[in-house]
This record gives structure tokens, C-alpha cells and sequence, in this order.
């Protein structure tokens, strides 16, 4: 997993509340088991018609949005299914940091096992933030997560809180696997007794 350290992007802003795992990718797009494609098909129903034409005035379609590595959202965002096709598509796309007052717990925690920080802010502090987003490609937003701190475009400064241990892992791209990999060496310590001590298993 790619690490997350500091983030210096474009942030669209997507006030709308309750935006659901099935908002974020539709069913029907849940057939894979990869984590990578699903980027195309992120919000599928609001940026395409049901002729597959880009709807112009979807934000991330908008030409000073279709870079952005951020996202300012409404309240209650990823609730719904506990579908991990959801953060996979949001990661695809290459946004890398959603900010919202609340999440769903599952997509909270499936956030993190694939690279991205959700960030939680009083609505007043994303208020602030959603306007700055709405300035557009110029207005680039920084994601200081070492020093938990979103710096706006203007400089104005709002720290956050994260946890501990997923900020551990996100600073140094540790997924599930990752984190068994680290115990390597005393996976195989074991294994190697445990094959000295019982052969037959």
C-alpha cells in the first residue's frame, strides 16, 4: 500500500448528506475482486446518463475537478452496504482523503486498510473547507498527516484527530498484509520449531 505522508491537492466538494456505498459504486459493478478499475465507474450514476454520456455538471466530470485527490463531503458519508468495492474505487480514482463530519464504521475502517484517511471535523470546520473547495483547481488544500493538520488554500489551519495505530499504518502503507509481513521473522521462527518439534503435522 502506497504510504500516505503529506497531501498537497485539488479538494471537490460533494455536499450532499447520506451518500451511500451504492452511490459511491453501484452493484453492478461489484463482479471483480481487484482493487484496481473500479476508479471509471466511482459515482456511476451521477456522472453518466444512462448512455454512458458524461453529465457536465457532476463535479468530478468538471474540468477543475477531475484531478482531485480530495473530497469534502456531507454528513453520514459511506453509510450502507459494508461493500469494500466502495473505498477500492474511491482509491482508483485517486482520491486519497475524504473529509466529512461523520462516516459509516465499516467504510471508516475499510478506508484505512486501502490507503485513504477519512477525516472527521465539526461541520463548522468543513463548512469552511467546502468553500474553499468550491474555488476550485487553484484552490489546493494540504493533508499534513504527521502533524494532523488540513492547512486551506488561505492558510487557515484545523487539526484533526486520527488513531493512533492507522495513522501508524497509513504513514508507512501497511494493509492487513503488511502489518503479517512485519512478523515475518518470527512466523518463520515459529513455523521452523514447530516443524522441529512435531513433524508429523
Amino acid at each position: 500500500m502506497e504510504k500516505f505522508e503529506k497531501l498537497q491537492g485539488i479538494a471537490a466538494p460533494m455536499p450532499l448528506v447520506n451518500i451511500d456505498t451504492d452511490m459511491i459504486i453501484p452493484k453492478v459493478f461489484l463482479k471483480t475482486i481487484k482493487r484496481s478499475g473500479l476508479g471509471v465507474n466511482l459515482f456511476d450514476e451521477m456522472r453518466y446518463d444512462r448512455e454512458g454520456n458524461e453529465i457536465p455538471d457532476f463535479v468530478l466530470n468538471k474540468p477543475q475537478y477531475r484531478d482531485a485527490q480530495i473530497l469534502v463531503a456531507g454528513d453520514n458519508f459511506g453509510c450502507g452496504s459494508s461493500r469494500e468495492h466502495a473505498p477500492w474505487a474511491i482509491a482508483d480514482f485517486g482520491i486519497k482523503c475524504v473529509i466529512s463530519t461523520s462516516f459509516a464504521d465499516i467504510f471508516f475502517s475499510n478506508c484505512f486498510k486501502n490507503g485513504i484517511l477519512p477525516i472527521v471535523l465539526p461541520q463548522d470546520q468543513v463548512d469552511t473547507l467546502m468553500a474553499d473547495a468550491e474555488k476550485g483547481a487553484n484552490a489546493r488544500m494540504t493533508i499534513d498527516l504527521e502533524a494532523q493538520e488540513i492547512t486551506t488554500s488561505d492558510g487557515e489551519v484545523f487539526p484533526f484527530e486520527v488513531d493512533a495505530f492507522k495513522k501508524h499504518c497509513l504513514l508507512n502503507g501497511l494493509d492487513d498484509i503488511g502489518l503479517t509481513m512485519e512478523k515475518a521473522d518470527a512466523i518463520k521462527s515459529f513455523e521452523d520449531k514447530m516443524a522441529m518439534e512435531r513433524p508429523w503435522v
